[in-house]
């Protein structure tokens, strides 16, 4: 079984001799090697333990015969403080145990003011700049505190030590340890730490600071150090589970105000482990693919045998370690002022209209409903009339006669929008819908986009009428106002490519305790039943194999060798019109007989730039990462489906559905009408 491997613990800022008294009693959760196993998320293998993963962490109190009791009646200078420590946060690791956000000790350098405090202002001063002359030697940083960070500290808070610079280097460390410096001690605190970078950054999310350092008075039960709160993904989903509970550190004075005593009389508990699906080998495959192919755009690939998602990749990327324990004004500036956004997580929270990839939707619920033959053909001329508006097909040249296998592969626009009219928007609409497009995922992650799969009830909101003829063509070829996210899109290439068995989208296989116990399952579990019948799902999978090995497919790039990938490639435009955008799609599963991943690719192109096209740009990107992860496949012997024939299609161009619906010579409006008109058919016009 796959062990989650943890990293090694300190605790606390305590002197030596205190803190060695308390690490045998966390070495079991601190020691390599000790790590907990990462059981298995399925029923039978993975029995809830009782606990309570959402209660938040509290200071604990201490056992009555702890003998410390706080004394602030007695004599002006004896008394006793009761102060937490921050638990270190539970990990995020992949579906194997390598870890994705693990916590690490810190060491913060600050001045320990001697006791009783019975300094005057001008000799706390001198002292503290005496110790930040020798801080600077030590670290070589340009350290400095104003008088009032002095004074406010050693009167408020002078029984602890003063932190004056954080998170030191290892030749920091080494040049205090030289020097051993009589009145500047090192702070271990807990900080978290992200060992691959930027990788998954858009999924894990970050962890920041819970407020400023502390100057004002002490209070009992007050934490030692600012605690990490989960600011985005997986850290905010999950922080009650990750937060681990306080534990107790004991501070006792005498009644000169000279420290007595200073005790851990309950150590921290470290925070529930979060379990993900995610494959951080495939993640880092999608993440290297999307660096070397787009500026902007997003790759998801699941197990539509499961709905697990193994990679969901966002680019442009961020490093969260930038926001540990705080982002500085600049970085933060920098990352909001960056024209590609790199902080939006592009493959869930951005929705994009999906064009030509929306087609295999349209077949199956013209297929479906039988409506149309499979071998049923209709005309592929270069353009067609809809109400007073001229539809155009990306080809100049008419296609002759096709069925519906013929029009996928060529990804034929005017096949479609007569398949549409004829079929109307309704079955279009449920099919779409119940392989989950146009609504959440349902993934634990913050405002993922709902996308959209326009109905009569949201035109007569939006447009003030219903469904007409130029929105059912536009819907056809999955433009107008139809968007989808990259996973969304993914997860319905899943439903599809296991027959309409459509699974619950999952991220987070379980939460589980440093020993292992599983707190919380989240089971494989399916959300839907599309029906295909098997002759349906024969043309819509031979149709997809073309696309990618066929004569006239749009995405040769994805082939891979002894491996059939079924795919759609797709180019829409979205955004206002001076200031338009295209994303070119590919999307699928693979292999198309035995599927083992659905994906989704989206290329978000530059404003104004047209030369812009699934087959060309998006669909090079799967193929790229299906060539690594099917690498050494050996042939298998082809099964030939019942409806197979060995027609060969009229086209060998590579990019035909990569072009938009407008990429051919622009046309000037037709002129309106004498007569008053109807309300618009559509919501764009293409030309």
């Amino acid at each position: 079984m796959p062990r989650v491997r943890s990293v090694s613990l300190a605790l606390l800022w305590l002197p030596v001799s205190v803190f060695a008294q308390e690490r045998a009693a966390i070495s079991q959760i601190t020691q390599p090697g000790a790590a907990p196993v990462v059981a298995s998320a399925s029923p039978a293998a993975a029995p809830a333990v009782s606990a309570a993963p959402s209660a938040p962490p509290r200071a604990a109190t201490a056992p009555a015969d702890s003998g410390f009791t706080p004394t602030w009646e007695t004599q002006k200078h004896a008394r006793t403080f009761l102060l937490g420590i921050p638990a270190p946060r539970g990990q995020i690791v992949d579906r194997n145990g390598e870890p994705l956000a693990q916590t690490r000790v810190s060491y913060n350098l600050a001045i320990a003011f001697p006791t009783p405090l019975t300094y005057s202002d001008e000799e706390a001063l001198r002292f503290a700049q005496q110790e930040v002359l020798k801080a600077r030697a030590i670290t070589g940083r340009p350290i400095s505190l104003s008088r009032e960070q002095v004074l406010k500290h050693y009167k408020n808070r002078g029984i602890v030590p003063m932190v004056i610079t954080q998170d030191l280097k290892p030749n920091e460390l080494d040049a205090y340890h030289r020097e051993e410096p009589k009145n500047l001690t090192l702070q271990p605190v807990y900080q978290r730490f992200y060992p691959n970078g930027s990788l998954a950054c858009h999924i894990i999310g970050y962890a920041g600071r819970m407020g400023k350092i502390q100057d004002r008075p002490m209070e009992n039960n007050e934490l030692l150090w600012p605690n990490a709160e989960g600011r985005e993904g997986l850290e905010q989903t999950f922080d009650q589970q990750l937060q681990g509970k306080v534990g107790q550190y004991n501070i006792s004075f005498d009644a000169t105000g000279k420290k007595a005593s200073e005790q851990i009389s309950i150590p921290p508990q470290p925070g529930y482990n979060v379990v993900t699906t995610l494959d951080v080998n495939i993640q880092r495959l999608c993440e290297q693919a999307l660096e070397k192919g787009l500026k902007r755009g997003a790759m998801v690939i699941l197990d539509p045998n499961t709905g697990d998602i193994l990679a969901m990749a966002s680019w442009p990327v961020f490093n969260p370690n930038s926001f540990v324990p705080v982002i500085s004004e600049e970085a933060f500036k920098a990352l909001n002022d960056d024209p590609d956004i790199p902080l939006i997580p592009r493959a869930y929270r951005s929705a994009y209209p999906p064009g030509s990839t929306f087609k295999v939707f349209v077949g199956l619920a013209a297929l479906q409903t039988g409506k149309i033959e499979p071998n049923e053909e209709f005309s592929c001329p270069p353009s067609m009339e809809i109400g007073n508006l001229t539809f155009r097909n990306w080809k100049k040249t008419d296609s002759g006669m096709l069925n519906f296998v013929d029009a996928l592969t060529q990804s034929c626009d005017t096949w479609f929008y007569q398949v549409g009219m004829k079929i109307g928007p309704h079955p279009i609409i449920d099919y779409a819908q119940q392989l989950g497009l146009g609504k959440k995922t349902g993934i634990p992650l913050n405002a993922e986009a709902d996308g959209l799969v326009p109905t009569d009830d949201f035109m007569l909101k939006v447009h003030h009428r219903k469904l007409q003829g130029g929105d059912v063509a536009n819907l056809s070829i999955g433009q107008g106002d139809t968007t989808v996210t990259p996973l969304q899109l993914a997860q319905a290439m899943g439903a599809v490519a296991m027959g309409g068995t459509l699974h619950q989208t999952r991220l987070v296989q379980q939460v589980q305790t440093v020993d292992g116990q599983i707190v919380i399952p989240y089971d494989i579990r399916i959300k839907g039943q599309v029906d295909i019948d098997k002759e349906v799902m024969s043309n819509i999978r031979k149709g997809m194999v073309q696309v990618v090995s066929g004569r006239g497919g749009t995405a040769h790039q994805a082939q891979v060798p002894n491996v059939d990938i079924a795919g759609k490639t797709g180019t829409a435009q979205w955004g206002p019109r001076n200031h338009e955008r295209t994303a070119a799609w590919f999307a699928g599963f693979a292999p198309a007989d035995k599927p083992q991943y659905a994906f989704a690719v989206v290329y978000e192109g530059d404003a104004g730039l047209a030369d812009v096209h699934g087959g060309t740009v998006a669909a090079p990107l799967v193929g790229k990462v299906m060539r690594e992860l099917f690498k050494g496949a050996k042939p298998e012997k082809k099964k030939k489906h019942a409806d197979d024939d060995d027609s060969d299609n009229s086209s060998d161009d590579d990019n035909s559905d990569s072009h938009p619906v407008h990429h051919s010579a622009p046309q000037a409006p037709p002129p309106p009408p004498k007569k008053p008109a109807p309300a618009p058919f559509w919501k764009r016009w293409f030309s």
